[in-house]
């Protein structure tokens, strides 16, 4: 069966593993997912993820971050840009997620970056997610 939309399968597997205090998930790999996986690495949203070689299809596993005392790092992550709407956005028109606190993960022509990086590169594109 197809998939429609790969990368809300990621979000959805990752924010149900959190909910439930797992420290790892498995998923199917692409290009543009572990793209999302190192902008939410590179953010402190998530511990490390690596590509699985023993299993028949391309795996990757993703090891997520808490606190202390258990608490979640990653309170909130929702698709924004679905296949049925794409949401773009231009560099002037991206202001800081929750003054800073949170982080939009944006498609670009010069790759999948963070908003914070769109910001400092002058460049705009398709929002894929949001987290904080």
């Amino acid at each position: 069966m197809s998939m429609t939309d790969p990368l809300a399968d990621l979000l959805t597997r990752i924010r149900n593993a959190n909910r439930i205090g797992r420290m790892s998930v498995d998923s199917p790999a692409s290009n543009l997912k572990r793209a999302a996986l190192d902008v939410l690495k590179r953010e402190g949203f998530i511990r490390d993820f690596k590509s699985l070689d023993d299993v028949p299809h391309p795996t990757v596993r993703i090891y997520l971050k808490y606190g202390r005392d258990r608490e979640r790092v990653i309170r909130h992550l929702q698709r924004v840009s679905k296949p049925g709407c794409r949401i773009y956005t231009k560099v002037k028109d991206m202001l800081p997620l929750l003054n800073g606190q949170g982080v939009r993960i944006v498609s670009t022509p010069r790759g999948v970056m963070s908003d914070r990086e769109c910001r400092q590169a002058n460049v705009g594109g398709e929002v894929l997610a949001e987290v904080w």
